[in-house]
């Protein structure tokens, strides 16, 4: 097993710096019927308090929401469109802001129970999305407030991207300048990305 991601990995760095350093670590979650696992190439961050697309916006703070003002490693999922996504809180406890695990690459010694899970989906359709990750994973609405560090879920030392690229995130809409942010992350080239084109794919993507 490689080394685990502890607090330390969250300290002193910006959710922008976090988006983009977690890509190419592994996210583990660890079941009854053993380990599911894949490699992080897609993020978005979400800036809290000044940050119109961020469910925190104005520093709300919900039911839902809650959770986002905790420290990092804590875990927020919520639920849209019958699909269930995955966060990371990334700044010291009551600064809401978080980084969306947007796709993963699977890991092979996992994949044949992530297809299970996807209902037969194979190939890059397993997890190249969010609600599509989180199926392949196993994870549900039901890991809400665990954290990295104690549970169930944590992230591991595992590859390092060839080159990031930098967009706007997905599915932000009327959120003024925040929908032109460029707060998506991926790592270029890779299959897995959502929304990737054919052509963007590379045959190199890991260093």
């Amino acid at each position: 097993m490689k080394p685990i991601i502890s607090k330390d990995f969250f300290k002193n760095k910006t959710t922008i710096e976090l988006a983009r350093d977690v890509l190419g670590l592994r996210l583990v979650h660890l079941t009854c019927d053993g380990i599911l696992s894949g490699y992080i190439v897609e993020t978005e961050a979400y800036l809290g308090a000044t940050d119109m697309a961020a469910h925190s916006f104005q520093n709300l703070k919900t039911k839902r929401t809650a959770i986002m003002f905790q420290s990092a490693g804590a875990i927020y999922m919520y639920q849209m469109h019958r699909q269930v996504l995955l966060n990371f809180i990334t700044m010291n406890e009551g600064i809401p802001e978080a980084i969306l695990i947007r796709a993963i690459e699977p890991d092979e010694l996992a994949i044949q129970r992530m297809e299970q899970n996807r209902h037969g989906k194979t190939g890059i359709e397993l997890t190249n999305g969010p609600g599509k990750m989180t199926q392949a994973l196993g994870l549900s609405m039901q890991d809400y407030g665990k954290t990295l560090f104690n549970s169930n879920i944590w992230l591991e030392e595992a590859k390092t991207p060839h080159s990031i690229e930098a967009t706007n995130r997905i599915g932000i809409p009327n959120k003024g300048i925040a929908t032109y942010y460029p707060l998506r992350f991926t790592v270029n080239g890779s299959p897995y990305i959502s929304a990737q084109r054919k052509k963007s794919v590379s045959a190199k993507i890991w260093q």
